[in-house]
């Protein structure tokens, strides 16, 4: 009778552990995005780029699929839709219209999937992992995360020259294929156009003929925590145009982590993923 009794005590916590975590596939484009299936409504089957700088959905003025039972007011707003993913179900999800998003996707959806919860973005096994209590840290190294609006923040050191370290505040920002990507107050504080080595440009013209010339650099170092990438990738804006007000760390870089959130405590936890040691994405 004892042995009955430990064994459906067993039986029991590990039913608890299997209940107290839950998996999202995705699929990753070669643009380094992150794409969810979801069902919209019961009805819209859309493809959506997860972005980690918003916590609502939206839609693409470029989609494929058909959404037409998202309904929009005159805001360019729908309020109170239902997504489904797999065997998971959300409710009142706000969407906002025309708002560009990454290649092979619909639209976009943020965190909102996660909120009041502790989730992982696991590169390796291509899935979200949400949990409903704190999971197994061991082999992650802490970072201090910043929330604005419901956006996370890291600070990073960036070596331009010398052993100098330059500290700044960088956007998770998921939806941008590339790595580093620089504000325009950093790249001219620190003349990154003279100082680094520049690999890369592409020039852009607006609707009046104004140049935005996006340019890439050679960052001979870039600290995260007690991580360190040498000759790394980096982007900055030059030219007539200089729109870049916040520094990104884009999806080449978060990439190479597995990431676990804990937005309650402002903590993100990181360890190498498969992609670590990757060469860098190059924006053409």
């Amino acid at each position: 009778m004892l042995k009955k009794i430990s064994l459906l005590f067993l039986f029991s916590i590990g039913f608890s552990i299997v209940k107290a975590q839950t998996t999202i596939p995705f699929r990753m484009t070669k643009y380094n995005n992150i794409i969810v299936k979801a069902l919209v409504n019961e009805k819209d089957s859309l493809n959506l780029m997860f972005q980690i700088a918003m916590k609502d959905g939206s839609l693409s003025p470029e989609r494929k699929q058909k959404a037409d039972h998202i309904i929009f007011n005159k805001d360019k707003i729908s309020d109170h839709n239902t997504i489904n993913i797999g065997t998971l179900h959300w409710k009142d999800i706000r969407f906002f219209d025309n708002e560009l998003t990454g290649h092979e996707a619909d639209g976009k959806i943020g965190t909102g999937l996660f909120e009041g919860k502790i989730f992982k973005i696991d590169y390796d096994n291509n899935q979200f992992v949400i949990y409903d209590k704190s999971p197994d840290l061991t082999g992650f190294q802490p970072v201090k995360i910043l929330m604005n609006q419901q956006a996370f923040y890291i600070s990073g050191d960036n070596i331009i020259d010398g052993d100098q370290q330059q500290e700044a505040y960088f956007l998770l920002q998921s939806g941008y294929s590339g790595g580093v990507l620089y504000s325009n107050e950093f790249a001219e504080k620190h003349q990154l156009n003279d100082k680094l080595k520049i690999s890369g440009e592409k020039t852009l013209k607006n609707s009046s003929a104004e140049k935005l010339v996006i340019k890439q650099g050679v960052l001979p170092f870039f600290k995260l925590g007690n991580f360190v990438f040498k000759d790394a990738s980096v982007g900055f804006f030059a030219g007539e145009l200089k729109t870049q007000n916040i520094s990104y760390f884009g999806a080449d870089m978060l990439r190479r982590f597995i990431w676990i959130f804990d937005a309650d405590k402002e903590m993100a936890y990181i360890k190498p993923s498969k992609y670590y040691s990757e060469p860098y994405y190059k924006i053409n």
